[in-house]
C-alpha cells in the first residue's frame, strides 16, 4: 500500500512503490524542556529503507533518534553534515545539495531549496537547509522547515504534485523568521499547486507547562485549512493527527 504516516514534528513515514522512507526523525517523548503529545506507533519504524534530513538543527537532527533506527540505514543529509553521522558510526551517509538526486529501488528522491536559517549551527556543523521531492508512481514534495518563496513554482515544475507535506506551526505559540505558519502555508500553495495538502510541524510538542488543551496546539490546521479554501481552492486539504495515515492508493 502506497502510505503517508505522519508521525509528529517533521517526521513522516512515506511508504511508495515498496520503498519506505523516513524524514527528519524525532523519536523521543522528551525534547529539552518539551514533551511529546502523542506517543510512537514503534510498528511504524520497520524496514526503514533511507533517512531524509531536511537540517542539522536539533528538532529536525536528532542523533538518538537516528541510533534508534539504526547505524546502517542510509541517510541523506545536507551537505557537510555527513562528516558529524559519519563521526558517529553511521556507515551509509549521501551529502546532497538542492537539485541532486538519489535513487531508493523505484523512488527517486530530488533535494529542493529551503529558505531557514542555515547559519544556526548544531555541533559546529554548517550545512543548507533543504525540502526533498519524492517521485515514483506518485510524487511528493516534503518542505523540511522554510518560509514560503518564488522558487517554488520551480520545485512543482513542468509535473503535478500530488502530495504537499508543509510545515504551518511549531512547538510555542509563536514563530521566527523562516517558518511557515497558517497563512503563510496557503500562500505556498498558490506556487506549489499540489492535488493534497498535508498539514505538519504542528501540535506535537509542548512545553511542560503546557496543557494539552492549549488553543496553539490545535488551531493551526484549522486556520490553514481556512486559508487554503481561499487561495487554493482546488487543492484538497487533509488533516491527520500524528500517527495518523494518508492512503496514496485512495482517489
Amino acid at each position: 500500500m502506497n502510505r503517508i504516516v505522519w508521525l509528529g514534528h517533521s517526521t513522516v513515514l512515506m511508504d511508495l512503490d515498496g520503498v519506505h522512507l523516513l524524514t527528519d526523525p524525532l523519536l523521543r517523548m522528551n525534547v529539552s524542556l518539551l514533551r511529546r503529545t502523542a506517543p510512537i506507533d514503534a510498528s511504524a519504524l520497520d524496514g526503514i529503507d533511507a533517512v531524509l534530513i531536511s537540517h542539522v538543527h536539533q528538532d529536525h537532527l536528532d542523533l538518538s533518534s537516528l541510533r534508534r533506527i539504526g547505524t546502517g540505514t542510509p541517510v541523506v543529509v545536507p551537505r557537510g553534515a555527513g562528516r558529524l553521522l559519519s563521526r558517529l558510526g553511521f556507515t551509509s551517509v549521501t551529502e546532497v545539495v538542492a537539485g541532486e538526486g538519489h535513487r531508493f529501488g523505484d523512488v527517486r528522491v530530488k533535494a529542493t531549496p529551503a529558505v531557514h536559517d542555515a547559519h544556526r549551527r548544531w555541533r559546529g556543523v554548517r550545512a543548507p537547509c533543504l525540502g526533498y521531492v519524492v517521485e515514483g508512481s506518485a510524487r511528493l514534495y516534503f518542505a523540511g522547515d522554510t518560509d514560503v518563496f518564488p522558487e517554488m513554482a520551480d520545485i512543482r515544475g513542468d509535473l503535478d504534485l500530488d502530495v504537499a507535506l508543509l510545515p504551518i506551526a511549531g512547538w510555542g505559540p509563536s514563530l521566527g523568521p523562516g517558518h511557515l505558519d497558517p497563512r503563510g502555508a496557503a500562500e505556498a500553495l498558490t506556487l506549489l499547486r499540489p492535488r493534497t495538502a498535508v498539514p505538519i510541524h504542528w501540535g506535537t510538542l509542548r512545553p511542560l507547562h503546557v496543557r494539552r488543551t492549549a488553543r496553539y496546539l490545535h488551531d493551526p490546521p484549522v486556520d490553514f485549512a481556512r486559508y487554503a479554501a481561499e487561495a487554493a481552492p482546488d487543492t484538497r486539504v487533509v488533516v491527520i493527527p500524528p500517527g495518523g495515515t494518508l492512503n496514496l492508493d485512495m482517489p
